[in-house]
């Protein structure tokens, strides 16, 4: 895989991501986020066990404890923020939400930096554009922000900047496949265990109905299963700063799911002219991040 086929595939990541905010408001406030996170990791984790059974049983025994300890800390930055994004998201409409939960690419460049990591001038620019584009569409509706709301989402982006740059160097030292499977199977042993101190009648709890099912296993199997695992293997060529960035296209997508689902699904969303500055504002950040200007000037 280049570097362009890892761009490629991490579009395809975001495109799916994208329905986490429309599955997300599928699942009525009653059901505690970390049972939703607890009951789709699990599924998603089962899943990739019996599918690749021997490739993750020979993973573990190359890698050892070294691979154990990587998938154990990256399910703890991978439930935190999860959880933490699920919290914040009951706070804002789907529009707001996406937008917000972008944070990230600002957040990211600004670790890489800490960590003493060079960061390419243009990543800046991308990051730069792409904030701007999130301020821009809070400007119609600063009246209904919640600062709640945002402090929880705003520390599941920081939290999720660590993941990706852990996550980043994991994918280029171990098979993806294995990591995938074992983030999935701790996260959803983690947020059980949480879930189970939190509300003790764990699954008799939820009021079960086809939609909370229906929204749990288009999440288990689309989100955890398939888009986490084709997200490692793209991260094998991706920078964790490109990676960020392209994933900030979730906004447009989710707006475009937002104005199409029907009201039965999800609240409708009619973009303002913010939004659509702000959304503006994102593609070009994302173009100028994943399109090389410099080599098709000296090409023109």
């Amino acid at each position: 895989m280049n570097k362009l086929q890892a761009n490629i595939c991490l579009m395809c990541v975001t495109l799916l991501w994208s329905t986490e905010v429309i599955i997300f408001a599928c699942i009525p406030n009653s059901v505690e986020p970390f049972a939703t996170t607890a009951i789709t990791s699990m599924i998603g984790g089962v899943l990739l066990c019996l599918c690749f059974f021997k490739r993750i049983k020979n993973a573990l025994k190359n890698g050892g404890w070294k691979l154990l300890l990587t998938g154990i800390f990256l399910s703890v930055l991978n439930c935190s923020y999860n959880v933490l994004y699920q919290y914040g998201l009951k706070e804002f409409d789907v529009s707001t939400g996406a937008f917000t939960i972008s944070m990230t690419v600002v957040i990211l460049p600004v670790i890489l930096m800490m960590k003493k990591q060079s960061v390419d001038k243009k990543t800046w620019i991308s990051a730069s554009l792409v904030l701007v584009g999130i301020v821009v569409s809070y400007l119609g509706k600063l009246d209904r922000i919640s600062v709640s709301g945002l402090l929880v989402l705003i520390g599941g982006c920081i939290i999720r900047a660590f993941y990706i740059i852990r996550l980043n160097e994991a994918a280029r030292k171990y098979d993806p496949v294995p990591i995938s499977a074992m983030i999935a199977v701790f996260v959803g042993v983690i947020s059980f265990v949480i879930w189970f101190f939190i509300q003790p009648e764990t699954f008799a709890a939820i009021e079960w109905n086809t939609q909370i099912i229906a929204s749990l296993v288009i999440h288990a199997y689309f989100i955890v299963m398939f888009a986490q695992t084709l997200n490692i293997f793209a991260q094998r060529k991706a920078t964790p700063a490109a990676s960020t960035i392209i994933y900030s296209m979730e906004i447009i997508f989710s707006l475009i799911w937002g104005m199409t689902m029907p009201s039965s699904i999800v609240t409708p969303v009619t973009p303002d002219v913010y939004m659509l500055i702000g959304a503006a504002f994102i593609v070009i950040g994302n173009l100028s991040e994943i399109v090389d200007f410099k080599r098709k000037a000296v090409k023109g």
